[in-house]
């Protein structure tokens, strides 16, 4: 709260200077088809030079108050599938008739992301895609968010049924925080995760205007974070869109699954949208989602090799086994028994992921806007999101989100040149809990670890003097460790697991209770009207997290008294210029952001645009982007699974020599299976054993954390063709990182004596494991590219899209296995080809994807995810005189299941009809 008393009046200052005094005139006209005469209903009515602007209604008439002081007034009159027309207007008294001719081109596309103000799609200096309304009511996805796939250079992981997370140009994750989405300019991002909860927060189906994608590095506008993306969605103004608008879905999911009956699935969406005279409008979003989660079913052993010196197998017959969608299993929580002479390797037994949750997902939101025109040229708006989210969501556990919710409060103000922002998010994780916990836990009700291993010990001896088969006494032995064991399905197991769901310390139970807040401050003019001689851009933000400390997930850090503050502040400056009768276009931007836990770090872009002709470009840009940590990488402090996890901020651990005095675990790991193999294999004693490795260990050679950085470089090129039905876009980038955040997992022994280091590491009862998060001191590079082509109009109205991205990882210095896991295929190729009205009001849309295998990492598992192609498409109906549309289509249409990234769910068809009804 401490940055927040500067908020009001800073807004207020910038508010005043874009409020200058003016008279009020009221335009009136009607927009019509060129060829019919027909009335253009919902055309886009804009005064050049202000945020004034209205929609023409169902007989295309509109009404628009304009700047009054002046003789005339430039009107841009625009239609999806229209050609933009601008007009002057001199006579305020006479009805204004236009005529728009029917033109479906690239030569008028507006985007906002690229430089934070309005140009045209081929002026912009850097990579930017989007996906405008028409694109997205043909898509053949279920939902406009799905949709965002077929974007060149997004990568999207499905972590859940219609829940994705996005990103471009490498190193995915289900938890992405180098990725920023935005909603109408406000961060929707869960404050305590540091990143959006996919869509839950954002529009439905019917208030979504358009989804615009900068690839890759964006943080010398849009601060920090903005490494890996940023994807703006806005949504339709209610001055502009009016009426009632509903949408109903229902889809089918599941088939042929064996884990599993076809199972039906619904979204509901409900918008209405009112002017209130000429000075106030509002709208109201209601969305409703339920539905059948996708499973994640994998079964393979991730202790592959861990009882090798004892000739057992792996998978299910394998003591230390540990399937990669089990809990409680996992290899931090096993111990080494010496049995019968030989030293093995032991786990729990653990439990499934769908014996631990169910899959019911459901997603119910809202939002309200009301907006406000003081005076023409002007608009100040207050708008509400309410989010509630039941799912399954994977970070570095998996969770079973239970009465999730998020709310935000965004105030905005917008002007010619002013814009203004001021929101807050709160944050509930309601009844969510953690799936590994849960399955440690139940596994923990009947029997302490001690005891069970204790029993396991005594059984294994019995079972070998009754038989000479190894693998059958350890299977008798495990029986008989789980006697008394929770069995799935009964009520005392349900009852015990809705316990567990409650109790707020991983130790004993499995609940995630996080209460967060953001609190954000933004303020941005453009001084280009007044300064005439170049473009001059400037902005400023505060930002501020608050934590309410829940003695689990996270603590009061050292002497912090109240709740957990965590903040920062920045602005940036943003000049251009241009040369060469207006062919060269040559941009600087620097920015500057201050943490409280770090020094002021600066973020430069510079960019140049060079207009081969009027309708193509070249662009080069250069530009370095900051990180500083998330409140998760900075302040966490959780027991879970025998591993604690520790932020990397030195008020969290500094004094307990967690970084000073542990070794490496993956040393750790490596010296136990020396010494087994030693027993078990060579015939050493254990003490001789420890003493010949103990040369594997090594000490945790990390420190605290730094801010990450990465310098990125791009040239890029767009031109549009055949009278402006062709788009090429294509781009090469190159970037270098540096302090990559991750995380590695060390070992602290408990006793003081030196030499017997080996001792304590070896015996898991007199050693602590801990996951740090650090910095990586890898140098990592990547590099890649993508290639674009969009035909509107083609052979008789067909649209025709097809991309292909490339992304690759080199590391030219030495790694040391804590570099951020790249986690992105080598190649994603999109290609759709449809047509909005083929026959007699019905259109249609087929989309093709592939993308090839990678390696993912993670610390659930890691495991080359499978390359895999789908296939979507969808038939539309539009009955105009009704104002609605029938949609019939599938996702995955041939329902070949896919694993979209290792320890994730399975993915098949799902099949749907939709029915919208509205503008």
């Amino acid at each position: 709260m401490r940055y927040m008393k500067y908020v009001s009046p800073l807004l207020l200052l910038f508010c005043l200077l874009g409020i200058p005094l003016r008279a009020q005139v009221l335009l009136k006209g009607q927009v019509q088809e060129a060829q019919s005469g027909k009335a253009l209903a919902g055309a886009s009515v804009l005064e050049i030079g202000s945020i004034n602007g209205t929609a023409t209604d169902s007989s295309g008439y509109f009404a628009l108050v304009v700047t009054g002081n002046t003789d005339s007034w430039t009107l841009e009159m625009s239609m999806v599938g229209f050609r933009t027309q601008v007009i002057e207007v001199t006579q305020p008294n006479k009805l204004i008739s236009v005529r728009l001719e029917e033109d479906i081109t690239f030569l008028n596309t507006i985007t906002v992301a690229g430089s934070r103000l309005r140009e045209r799609i081929i002026d912009v200096p850097v990579s930017v895609e989007f996906l405008d309304r028409q694109s997205i009511a043909n898509a053949a996805s279920p939902t406009f968010y799905d949709a965002l796939e077929s974007i060149k250079g997004l990568q999207m992981a499905t972590v859940s049924l219609g829940f994705k997370v996005p990103n471009s140009r490498g190193f995915m994750n289900t938890t992405n925080v180098r990725f920023i989405q935005l909603v109408d300019g406000a961060d929707n991002q869960a404050p305590h995760i540091g990143s959006p909860i996919a869509n839950a927060l954002g529009p439905n189906e019917l208030d979504i205007e358009q989804a615009e994608l900068i690839p890759g590095v964006s943080s010398a506008l849009y601060g920090m974070n903005a490494l890996n993306g940023l994807l703006q969605l806005s949504t339709k103004s209610p001055f502009e869109h009016t009426g009632l608008s509903l949408y109903q879905r229902v889809g089918l999911t599941h088939v042929n699954n064996s884990l599993s009956a076809p199972q039906i699935n619904t979204e509901t969406n409900l918008r209405w949208a009112q002017k209130i005279r000429k000075r106030w409008a509002y709208k109201l979003n209601l969305g409703f989602m339920r539905g059948q989660d996708w499973i994640a079913d994998d079964l393979s052993d991730l202790a592959i090799g861990a009882n090798a010196s004892t000739s057992l197998p792996d998978g299910p017959s394998n003591p230390a086994y540990d399937p990669v969608n089990g809990y409680g299993n996992e290899r931090s929580n096993r111990r080494t028994l010496s049995l019968a002479g030989k030293n093995y390797q032991v786990a729990r037994t653990g439990y499934y992921e769908r014996e631990v949750t169910n899959y019911n997902v459901q997603n119910l939101k809202g939002d309200f806007t009301l907006a406000f025109r003081p005076i023409e040229g002007s608009e100040l708006s207050y708008t509400y999101r309410i989010g509630e989210v039941n799912n399954v969501y994977q970070r570095s556990n998996r969770f079973r989100l239970q009465d999730y919710l998020l709310q935000q409060h965004q105030l905005r103000y917008r002007s010619g040149q002013l814009t203004a922002s001021a929101y807050v998010t709160l944050e509930n994780t309601g009844r969510s809990y953690n799936l590994r916990s849960m399955g440690e836990n139940l596994d923990r009700q009947v029997k302490t670890d001690d005891q069970w291993f204790a029993d396991y010990r005594t059984r294994f001896p019995q079972a070998t003097a009754q038989d000479d088969n190894v693998l059958k006494a350890h299977q008798l032995a495990r029986a008989y460790a789980d006697s008394g064991r929770l069995v799935p399905g009964t009520s005392a197991f349900t009852t015990r697991l809705n316990q567990l769901a409650d109790i707020n310390n991983w130790d004993i139970g499995a609940a995630l209770r996080v209460v967060s807040r953001l609190y954000h401050a933004e303020a941005q003019y453009n001084f280009s009207p007044l300064v005439k001689q170049f473009e001059l851009l400037a902005g400023a933000e505060l930002r501020q997290y608050e934590v309410i400390p829940d003695g689990n997930y996270f603590v009061k850090p050292g002497d912090v008294e109240g709740n957990l503050l965590y903040g920062k502040f920045g602005g940036f400056v943003q000049i251009a210029d241009r040369f060469f009768r207006n062919k060269l276009k040559l941009s600087a931007t620097l920015r500057l952001d201050k943490n409280q836990y770090f020094k002021p770090v600066f973020n430069p872009r510079l960019a140049l645009l060079y207009h081969v002709n009027e309708n193509s470009s070249l662009r080069v840009s250069w530009q370095e982007g900051y990180r500083f940590p998330s409140l998760f990488e900075g302040f966490s402090n959780i027991n879970s699974g025998g591993v604690k996890r520790v932020g990397g901020l030195p008020i969290m651990s500094k004094g307990l020599g967690v970084f000073e005095n542990s070794y490496l675990r993956s040393t750790a790991d490596a010296f136990v299976t020396a010494v087994n193999n030693d027993v078990n294999r060579n015939g050493l004693k254990q003490s001789e054993a420890i003493v010949k490795n103990q040369n594997l260990l090594k000490r945790n050679p990390y420190t605290y954390l730094k801010p990450e950085y990465v310098s990125s470089y791009e040239i890029g090129y767009k031109g549009i063709f055949a009278e402006g039905k062709i788009l090429l876009d294509a781009d090469i980038y190159f970037n270098a990182y540096r302090n990559f955040m991750a995380q590695v997992e060390v070992n602290l022994p408990l006793g003081k004596n030196v030499d017997s280091i080996g001792y304590y590491l070896f015996n898991r009862n007199s050693n602590e494991r801990y996951r740090l998060w650090t910095n990586s001191s890898s140098r990592v590079f990547n590099y890649g590219g993508s290639l674009g082509l969009k035909y509107l109009n083609w052979f008789k109205s067909f649209n025709l899209n097809a991309n292909l991205s490339y992304a690759k990882l080199n590391r030219k210095e030495t790694q040391d296995g804590l570099e951020e896991s790249f986690n992105t295929p080598e190649f994603m190729v999109n290609a759709s080809l449809g047509n909005p009205s083929i026959f007699n009001q019905i259109g249609f849309n087929l989309t093709w994807r592939w993308q090839s295998a990678f390696l993912w990492q993670s610390f659930i598992a890691n495991g080359n995810a499978p390359a895999y192609s789908t296939l979507d498409g969808q038939l539309t109906f539009h009955v105009p005189d009704w104002k609605m549309s029938v949609k019939m289509g599938g996702a995955n249409l041939l329902n070949r299941y896919y694993l979209p990234f290792i320890a994730g769910p399975n993915i098949g068809g799902h099949y749907y009809l939709s029915i919208k009804y509205g503008l």
